[in-house]
């Protein structure tokens, strides 16, 4: 909305409250009425339906109040003011104030919005002098998105943006691409420039006379046999391993030197010889390859990345093999080395990773302030005090490994992240985050209530390592456009972060812009191998069915199982996750239980988690246990209900994802919230139908009603309504099942595969780490403001929480 229009909005609702004060103070009574100091967005929602629904509410209906109420996230009720959170659109915020009694209304900076929400939480002990974290100065003069549907593209606008400036200097003797090409090698072998190329003149001279020569030969002859004729003219291995390739990319380069535009330096940087090595970094959980699946802080992060490490490998192989180097691409994902492993393989330093030909597993353990290894398995929600020693431990290990330094860092979660942050920092190399979920979003008030939060949480370390990871990263890659920038309707957990505050520790005016082209939309895909349609007979494990089988029907095994299938024939409703509170399998159950129609027509496959609570050391997990017991008591449902504490491979998982589909069954993946939803791409991908949570990344992997079905998860019973429905629908229509099951399958193949995120992926490392030599991508400054922020905020509450 532009300014002019803002200004109208503000005079509108400044006019009708002069106008129309009786009907004004209704609905800012009712506000008041319903004893909440803290109001979110449904709420005011529904204060405002009910008061325009009566009598004298006059023109309450139709004034500038329904769109404060639109607008409205937050509001916060402290008599005589109440204070609004509007969001007009993606990340553009108004906050402002109306008293309750002379009904004045003025326009605030967020820092005192925050500010009037702090005294509601400690009353008079706010500090009246708290540390206020802005980054907006240090972006104000860098370039950044206007339009709401650029975000998540931020490389496209990024490339376009500088490449005007590229070209502003093509002309000078020593321009910065030139320096860029010279300053390529691999272990001190020189690729591509060599000192005999000092100019742009140079190089087009070379360039022309490179081609002369090389239109002359066979396409097909390949870089030993021209490399001596090169090498005189100034050219070195990188370009190409055949003539063909050799002469696609001079001329490529040659286009750029004389108008460079978007799409032709992002074609050329994709054949430029840049990335051999990668770090991958993930340091909480049981990071492994068997056995580790739905153990605490274990789950789809670990498949995530093992899947990625193979992709990455392959495409970085073959671009290797195409620019016509002999070079062995090299990932290592760094991760905890755990003593206590219990019967996984996390107590080994090093662990090829299955299915690459030269990647692998580096464990490195926490130490404690002593320098002691620390033994046992520790919450994600504990580890940040051994955070800055591992990093220091990895940084080396992993030089000593690459026998050198990685040429991209990517971080896995706020861990990760932070470690990635201190390792590229130290390093000099270019760094990527992938948060997989921001616990901020999770968790309601988490921020706002983060004392009594942090006994158990520590979301004080954890939203400050979350800010500073942010900031350093050279690009951020997410999995869906919501994670970063919500709905129309809702922030993004991204744009969360933008303005927050944790009484009497800091208040952040400004943490994150969305509209920063750092963010791009990289989303990962379904390993093909493992996650295909069931029709496809002749690749089904069938050595694995009767496993499965057994797993579906077998007789109770103590410990592991909880319930025995009393009707055989009927269809499978499949779910499959974590036993948390935010997966939410307790709330399918419940509904379930609760819908006698659900119950007939289709039995119910839980898997997550432990049977025996004792089996578990995960406070939240065991709650959850003893939850899933209750239900099952309450309802009845032990001849309905079929609960697995078992951890499934990744084959298994597989086939019984297709085995359901044969049974003519459904997933669903109930979670409070989803980041994105590795499972749900695996169960559409293997043809079953799948219903997941609207809220997150399922809602824009599934198209509702074409390739699956958006659940919410606070509506328990519309959800049990719409299953049965479909299982009455199929009854009446088999071609119905197919038809939703093939959508999922032609979602997945056309949108979510890894090789089209490998792809991707290496474009934006090889863009990135190109503007990041050519401009101040680096950022100076606001690294200085962050290393600031690390060691006065962050150090401190981390050695805090060693002490306590």
């Amino acid at each position: 909305m532009s300014p002019s229009k803002q200004l109208q909005f503000e005079d509108r609702l400044h006019l009708f409250l002069k106008q129309n004060p009786a009907e004004s103070r209704l609905f800012l009574q009712a506000l008041c009425d319903c004893n909440q100091p803290l109001l979110l967005r449904t709420g005011i929602f529904d204060i405002f339906n009910k008061v325009t629904g009566e009598e004298d509410a006059g023109a309450l209906g139709a004034s500038p109040f329904k769109t404060l109420v639109q607008w409205a996230q937050e509001a916060t009720i402290q008599p005589p003011w109440a204070y609004f959170a509007l969001r007009r659109r993606v990340a553009r915020w108004l906050y402002l104030r109306i008293h309750l009694s002379t009904l004045t209304m003025e326009v605030i900076p967020p820092e005192r919005f925050l500010k009037f929400k702090e005294h509601y939480v400690v009353g008079e002990h706010v500090d009246p002098w708290p540390l206020e974290i802005d980054f907006a100065p240090f972006l104000r003069n860098f370039f950044k998105l206007q339009e709401e549907h650029s975000i998540g593209r931020g490389v496209e606008f990024l490339n376009r943006r500088l490449s005007s400036g590229l070209f502003q200097e093509l002309g000078r003797e020593d321009n910065r691409l030139l320096r860029f090409l010279q300053l390529h090698n691999y272990r001190r072998q020189q690729l591509l420039l060599n000192e005999t190329v000092n100019s742009t003149d140079e190089l087009r001279q070379a360039l022309r006379q490179a081609l002369t020569l090389l239109n002359g030969l066979d396409d097909a002859t390949e870089w030993p046999a021209i490399r001596q004729e090169l090498q005189e003219m100034g050219f070195e291995p990188g370009w190409g391993r055949t003539v063909r390739i050799v002469k696609e990319t001079m001329r490529i380069l040659l286009d750029i030197l004389e108008a460079p535009s978007p799409a032709t330096l992002e074609t050329f940087l994709a054949r430029v010889p840049m990335i051999f090595s990668i770090a991958i970094i993930s340091p909480h959980g049981f990071f492994g390859q068997a056995n580790v699946l739905g153990r605490p802080d274990t789950g789809g992060q670990v498949v995530y990345i093992l899947d990625q490490v193979r992709a990455l490998e392959n495409e970085m192989r073959q671009r290797i093999y195409s620019q016509g180097l002999e070079i062995e691409p090299r990932i290592i994902v760094l991760t905890r080395l755990i003593p206590e492993a219990e019967g996984t393989t996390c107590d080994q330093r090093l662990e090829p990773i299955n299915g690459t030909k030269n990647s692998i597993i580096l464990r490195i353990p926490f130490r404690d302030g002593q320098g002691e290894v620390v033994r046992p398995w520790i919450s994600r929600f504990e580890i940040w005090p051994y955070l800055e020693r591992f990093a220091k431990d990895a940084g080396k290990k992993l030089m000593a490994e690459l026998d050198g330094r990685p040429d991209l860092i990517i971080g896995n979660y706020s861990d990760g992240n932070l470690v990635a942050s201190l390792i590229s920092h130290k390093l000099g190399v270019t760094q990527c985050n992938i948060a997989h979920a921001l616990e901020k979003a999770k968790y309601l008030y988490s921020d706002l209530y983060w004392r009594q939060n942090d006994e158990q949480y520590h979301f004080s370390c954890q939203f400050t390592a979350d800010l500073i990871a942010m900031n350093a990263a050279d690009f951020i890659i997410t999995s869906t456009y919501q994670e970063i920038a919500g709905t129309a309707d809702t922030p993004g957990q991204y744009e969360s972060h933008m303005t927050f505050t944790m009484p009497n520790l800091y208040r952040v005016v400004h943490g994150i812009d969305v509209y920063d082209p750092k963010f791009n939309i990289v989303s990962p895909g379904a390993d093909p191998e493992i996650y295909f349609p069931a029709r496809e007979q002749d690749r089904r494990f069938t050595d694995l069915q009767p496993e499965i089988e057994e797993l579906i029907h077998g007789e109770p095994r103590p410990e592991e199982t909880r319930g025995v299938l009393a009707e055989r024939d009927k269809p499978l409703i499949l779910t499959m996750a974590r036993l948390d509170r935010i997966k939410n399998l307790t709330g399918l159950v419940r509904l379930y239980g609760r819908n006698p129609e659900l119950r007939e027509l289709a039995n119910l496959l839980v898997i997550g988690g432990h049977i025996n609570p004792d089996h578990s050391a995960d406070a939240e997990e065991i709650e959850q246990i003893h939850l899933m017991h209750q239900l099952f008591d309450e309802h009845r449902l032990d001849g309905q209900v079929r609960w697995l504490g078992v951890h499934l491979p990744k084959k298994t998982a597989g086939e019984l994802y297709r085995c359901v589909a044969d049974r003519q069954g459904v997933f669903v993946q109930p979670a409070l919230f989803e980041a994105f939803g590795l499972t749900v791409i695996e169960a559409m991908g293997s043809g079953l139908p799948t219903f997941a949570t609207c809220f997150g990344g399922p809602m824009e992997i599934i198209e509702h009603n074409i390739s699956g079905f958006h659940i919410d998860p606070n509506y328990e019973e519309t959800i049990s309504g719409q299953l049965a429905d479909f299982f009455r629908r199929c009854r009446n229509d088999p071609s119905y099942f197919q038809r939703i099951a093939q959508g999922g399958i032609d979602r997945v193949q056309a949108r979510y595969t890894w090789k089209l995120y490998a792809e991707r992926m290496m474009t934006l490392a090889r863009i990135y780490g190109f503007w990041r030599y050519v401009s101040n991508l680096e950022r100076m400054e606001t690294r200085r403001y962050m290393e600031m922020f690390y060691g006065l905020q962050f150090r401190p509450l981390a050695k805090a929480l060693v002490r306590h």
